[in-house]
């Protein structure tokens, strides 16, 4: 069922895709002066759905961080891949073939199979790794292909609360390291990027259940990319229940897949989602090319009220 609300001669219309994620929001104009009360409707989808979607929208690069500033504070990256726009530090251009081919002396497809060789690897949030990673992500299509690309989100709140009470009250209690380059599988000889890991090393303790900041809810705050083991259990054990938690975190039941579109835009809850990069379209050799902006973000807090602690390479609020 659509809900939403009326400004002008236009009705704002929220409409929910998937069973427990994702929701298509019409009748906004992203590029324009937004009425407080479409903001609030946009907020709140946010919160209720992990994930909302805009299609045809006409955003450059100084209205994308306009309308990202109406949700929060843009983060400035203290790096950036060469696709970026030189004078708009708080995009970031991800060109999968311009960003990865040629870097540490490996073309695309050696990057995915060296960074993504698991099915559940490539699944993460964004800067999982930081004492503080952000709070929501917008992400918008320049250029597509015409077909494959597809970016899937996981709802981690509903995948907690689809767990047994013992388990879930198992988890409450657990913390792990996210730690960036986890899973990362080494080249024979010489590996730059190994050593690249090694000089700028990014990682922090989250608690495994984190409360949302917002909602409230219990979100089971683990991914494929960035978790390297459970604190205070067994290397085994940890395995084991990594394997479990991430099973369960991305089931298809919590899941939406998201088809492009040039104009199309993504804004998702960092907080309460995993995502999951496509890995079809590379042997196309169709462009695609997004920006995003990221919102910055709160330190986690667990169930029991202790706050994320940073092990290496990360302070908060400076990137």
């Amino acid at each position: 069922m659509a809900t939403g609300s009326s400004t002008g001669n236009r009705t704002v219309a929220v409409r929910p895709v998937a069973g427990h994620i994702g929701a298509e929001i019409t009748g906004v104009d992203l590029a324009e002066d937004l009425d407080e009360s479409v903001v609030a409707v946009i907020r709140e989808a946010v919160l209720r759905w992990k994930v909302v979607f805009f299609r045809d929208q006409r955003l450059d690069h100084a209205a994308h961080v306009a309308f990202a500033r109406r949700f929060g504070e843009p983060v400035v990256l203290g790096r950036r891949g060469s696709a970026s726009p030189v004078d708009f530090p708080e995009v970031e251009t991800t060109a999968d073939r311009l960003e990865l081919g040629g870097r540490f002396g490996m073309e695309h497809e050696e990057w995915l199979q060296r960074r993504r060789h698991t099915l559940l690897r490539g699944w993460h949030c964004d800067h999982g790794a930081r004492v503080d990673p952000p709070a929501a992500t917008i992400l918008r299509a320049e250029t597509v292909p015409p077909y494959g690309g597809d970016t899937t989100w996981s709802n981690l709140a509903a995948a907690y609360a689809g767990l047994s009470a013992p388990v879930r009250a198992f988890a409450d209690g657990l913390r792990a390291e996210h730690r960036l380059g986890v899973g990362y599988q080494l080249r024979p000889g010489d590996d730059s990027y190994l050593r690249h890991l090694l000089d700028h090393q990014v990682a922090s303790v989250h608690p495994l259940v984190r409360v949302h900041p917002h909602s409230g809810e219990r979100v089971l705050y683990v991914n494929g990319y960035y978790v390297e083991q459970i604190v205070d259990v067994s290397r085994p054990e940890s395995a084991a229940l990594l394997e479990m938690f991430l099973d369960q975190a991305v089931r298809p039941e919590y899941t939406v897949r998201f088809r492009w579109e040039p104009g199309s835009v993504a804004f998702w809850d960092n907080r309460a989602t995993i995502h999951l990069a496509p890995s079809d379209n590379a042997h196309l050799g169709f462009p695609r090319v997004m920006h995003r902006v990221m919102l910055h973000g709160e330190v986690p807090v667990g169930v029991d009220g202790r706050p994320s602690e940073p092990v290496t390479g990360t302070e908060v609020r400076r990137w």
